[in-house]
């Protein structure tokens, strides 16, 4: 029977949970991950979990922060005037916020703290800093 290797393309279903328990992402109830592996586009750590997985079977992988999205950066934090921000919105910790690029892409922000006069916005990616638990199935290996 076939294995997992480095340049395959894997068909998976997952079930991404933080150390709590809480789950922040799954495939289950929706059509697998089909990925090639060794193009950058999974985490490390779960591409490397993946690697000699055979086709039906399942099993628990725990990443490091250091094989997932990495340490939360502090150079990621900028204070922001609130009248820099829309009229419309009234932010609150939390909050999740878009910025445009220079280049037209977006960038995902949320606000980390609200201060009467300005807000301080992360865009460090949400799982930044944390472990992570995946349970992995793998269904088809192409």
């Amino acid at each position: 029977m076939s294995q997992v290797k480095a340049e395959d393309t894997v068909q998976v279903h997952y079930t991404g949970k933080l150390e709590n328990g809480q789950v922040f992402d799954s495939s289950v109830d929706r059509d697998p991950l089909e990925v090639k592996l060794g193009q950058g586009q999974l985490i490390p750590g779960f591409e490397k979990g993946l690697i000699d997985m055979k086709v039906k079977e399942k099993k628990t992988v725990t990443i490091p922060h250091s094989e997932a999205y990495g340490e939360v950066r502090q150079d990621l934090f900028q204070e922001i005037p609130k009248s820099e921000l829309p009229s419309e919105i009234t932010p609150e910790k939390g909050m999740g916020l878009v910025a445009k690029n220079p280049d037209g892409t977006e960038r995902q922000l949320r606000v980390a703290q609200v201060k009467k006069d300005s807000i301080i916005i992360d865009a460090n990616h949400p799982l930044a800093g944390q472990d992570l638990i995946f349970d992995l199935e793998v269904l088809d290996i192409k």
